[in-house]
């Protein structure tokens, strides 16, 4: 049994650096390195080469002495600064919190000054809308568009996620004739199996004029990586890697038979783990459903494995939260990989008391200052309530299924610093700047979308670089809590040492990108993939014979989508047909839209069942989500109506040999969709629809943007036009309204 006390007593337990250190008056903790936003821009010329740096901010006669809003450029911002002025694309790989953001900005000053315009993307809106704000801020002449809003979108800097940019580029590549620079902020998300395409085709088909600032965490083939882009691109690329953060990480492990210990100490840890099972096992105290073997997998999710007869006392995870209180190095951010640990997490520690009295208040105080300025009634939303219960003991939780408003509020209130521990998952590290003292991991294991297993190297250190503080802290402490089975086979070293998995091409025309191009390169389309990235990558050290197997495979599944598309009377040798005119305005679930409209199914719709059979396009119910009542609510005829409408499509697929179609139909929201559009709550909605408020919103928002989409693609006094709006109308309302929530924010 492992007490508070043996914490000291583990394997050479290591002393963890306290100390903290406050930056003075010049300490921030902004991912920019603590560069002020004095809305200054740089009168600069690209193509002079030599920039007059900004008002305010006197040009050093050396180089390294460079200033840019009023602060010394390092050595990485005065490349790619050189590498902007010379003409060039910029490829910046460098840790979180080092000063990538300055770079993106420096080029916004030199677009601005010169009267040109900057696109900036981004993979997620939570960072779009982040970036907008912080762009306002400056002064700037600053648009958003995410799908779910659309401000000014022929501002001088245009923010938008990089669906919405990569769809633009295909419908009006005109609208680019005036921008200088796209930012492509995140861009190793060009691996990610289910969008990462966006990323490579918006950089192989953009307007050949426009330079690319990319940005990212570590890569480890940067290098490969840029001799592509720069032979994809017309300008020269400047590739620049920068390694050291501004905050150094210390890793450290914690196993509940050993304590906390460092990497160099795992041999040791493992003979003291197996001798603490031996003797549990000796005394016949394995525990319910515990293997009979020293880090055998049991089932389970694995959060309790290892710990035998130790599912007495407290869990690992009370274990170290008592060492960090104690030793106060919070705020924490505790990541788990399950949204209902996250919940449970917290509800478990309200017993702590992490604030006194007068940050209480504050946060309190801060609580009520973000309702009212969200126009959110706490008495009438019991969520809201939680949060508020939960904030006046220093803890919060924050995931995915949380409603939009809901997680907004936690965001606001861990910025303050006195929410000291937030139970999260990992969507809290995509993009947002939001750092914590320390950051601990649950388990080292994730679900991949197949099975558990432990995670890549690349998200783990998104999710550790949110460890420590710039300007505060003197390093960031990131703590793995290991069962038995991750103390014997968890890549540490591959995970602590930050060795991450190489950026892989997931290039994959998808029906809307053939679409979209296809009159104008008919299928010549086919000859796409020989510019991607996935082709760079086949050539790399493999033989020619290989290489032209590659290339053909991948050309014959373009073929084959192409003929799919001509089957289904999308196109022809002439271009494209009406249906492929319909589905060239919808972006996203354009093939289910325009199916289901020129199969006359919505023709007789009214609004709430309009509204409810759009969602069934998007909706995909996660595991475990109860099944709801909704092809009773939608009818049974309808129901058929709507699957066999898009079955048409996917028989087709099929005929061809595809082992992946599109979506079909999931109903099994609609009697709560159903119920929205009538008025009901968002707590009955939830209710119905058996499944999180997060989850749901997001349905509806995308619902809504494709229903915009479709009106705006019928033409003339088409009836289901007016229903459209209605159906529009009467489910963006209330929690929903992503508008209103941003406008009031």
């Amino acid at each position: 049994m492992v007490s508070k006390r043996s914490l000291r007593l583990s394997i050479d337990f290591l002393s963890i650096e306290r100390a903290q250190h406050n930056a003075g008056p010049g300490g921030c903790n902004d991912e920019m390195l603590c560069l002020s936003r004095v809305a200054s821009p740089a009168r600069h010329s690209a193509r002079a080469g030599n920039p007059t740096l900004p008002s305010g901010a006197r040009a050093c006669t050396m180089r390294s002495q460079m200033r840019f809003k009023g602060y010394t450029l390092n050595d990485f911002q005065l490349e790619a600064a050189d590498a902007i002025a010379d003409g060039a694309n910029v490829l910046l790989s460098a840790p979180t919190g080092s000063g990538k953001t300055l770079v993106a900005e420096y080029a916004i000053d030199v677009a601005v000054a010169d009267r040109r315009r900057v696109i900036y993307t981004s993979p997620i809106k939570a960072l779009s809308n982040q970036k907008y704000r912080d762009f306002i801020a400056d002064g700037l002449d600053v648009g958003l568009m995410t799908g779910d809003l659309t401000l000014d979108a022929e501002a001088q800097v245009l923010i938008m996620t990089t669906e919405i940019f990569r769809n633009a580029v295909f419908e009006a590549p005109e609208r680019f004739d005036d921008v200088d620079f796209v930012i492509l902020d995140e861009v190793h998300f060009l691996d990610d199996p289910d969008r990462g395409t966006v990323w490579e085709e918006s950089i192989i088909f953009a307007p050949s004029h426009v330079r690319f600032i990319a940005l990212s965490a570590t890569i480890s083939n940067l290098d490969q990586f840029g001799r592509w882009l720069e032979q994809t691109r017309e300008h020269r690329l400047a590739v620049i890697r920068h390694d050291e953060r501004p905050v150094p990480l210390d890793h450290r492990c914690f196993h509940p038979a050993v304590g906390f210990f460092q990497l160099a100490q795992r041999k040791r840890a493992i003979q003291t783990a197996r001798r603490a099972f031996d003797r549990d096992a000796g005394k016949g105290h394995r525990g319910r459903g515990r293997s009979a073997k020293f880090g055998e997998s049991r089932r389970g999710s694995g959060r309790d494995r290892g710990r035998g007869p130790r599912n007495r006392q407290p869990h690992p995870s009370q274990l170290v939260l008592d060492h960090l209180e104690a030793e106060r190095l919070m705020p924490v951010l505790f990541f788990c990989f399950s949204r209902k640990e996250c919940e449970i997490k917290a509800e478990r520690n309200m017993h702590r008391r992490l604030l006194d009295r007068r940050e209480e208040a504050g946060i309190l105080d801060l609580f009520d200052e973000v309702c009212a300025k969200f126009e959110l009634d706490p008495d009438s939303d019991p969520g809201l309530r939680g949060i508020e219960r939960r904030a006046a003991r220093g803890i919060g939780f924050h995931h995915a299924g949380m409603l939009p408003i809901h997680k907004e509020v936690v965001e606001r209130l861990f910025t303050s610093g006195l929410l000291r521990a937030l139970f999260t998952t990992e969507t809290f590290a995509l993009g947002i700047n939001m750092p914590a003292r320390t950051v601990v991991f649950d388990s080292l294991r994730k679900f991949d979308g197949v099975s558990f297993d432990f995670m890549a190297a690349r998200d783990y250190m998104q999710m550790a670089g949110r460890a420590g503080r710039q300007g505060i802290d003197r390093e960031g402490l990131v703590i793995s809590i290991l069962d038995d089975e991750a103390l014997l086979e968890a890549p540490l070293a591959d995970l602590f040492q930050g060795k991450v998995e190489p950026v892989t091409s997931r290039f994959n025309l998808s029906y809307s990108t053939i679409i979209n191009l296809y009159e104008h390169m008919g299928d010549g389309l086919v000859e796409a993939y020989d510019r991607s990235f996935a082709a760079f990558q086949a050539g790399q050290g493999t033989s020619a014979k290989n290489r032209e197997r590659r290339r053909q495979r991948a050309r014959a599944a373009l073929r084959a989508r192409i003929a799919v598309l001509r089957e289904a009377g999308y196109l022809d040798d002439d271009g494209l047909l009406p249906r492929g005119r319909i589905a060239q305005q919808i972006n996203g679930y354009e093939i289910q839209v325009t199916e289901l409209l020129l199969s006359g199914v919505l023709d007789e719709l009214d609004r709430h069942r309009l509204a409810a059979v759009f969602c069934s396009i998007v909706y995909e119910a996660r595991r475990g989500a109860g099944r709801g009542r909704g092809t009773a609510a939608l009818g049974a005829k309808l129901a058929r109506d709507v699957e066999g409408a898009i079955n048409r499509f996917i028989a087709i697929e099929l005929m061809h040999g595809f082992e992946e179609t599109i979506k079909p139909p999931d109903p099994n929201l609609s009697a709560a969709v159903i119920a929205w559009s009538e008025g009901c709550s968002m707590a009955d909605f939830e209710a119905i629809a058996e499944s999180d408020g997060g989850d749901v919103v997001r349905t509806l928002r995308m619902a809504i943007q494709m229903m915009r989409q479709l009106r705006h693609a019928l033409s003339g006094d088409y009836p289901l036009r007016h229903r459209l709006d209605e159906a529009t109308v009467s489910i963006n309302r209330d929690e929903v309204d992503a508008k209103r929530q941003f406008e009031l924010g």
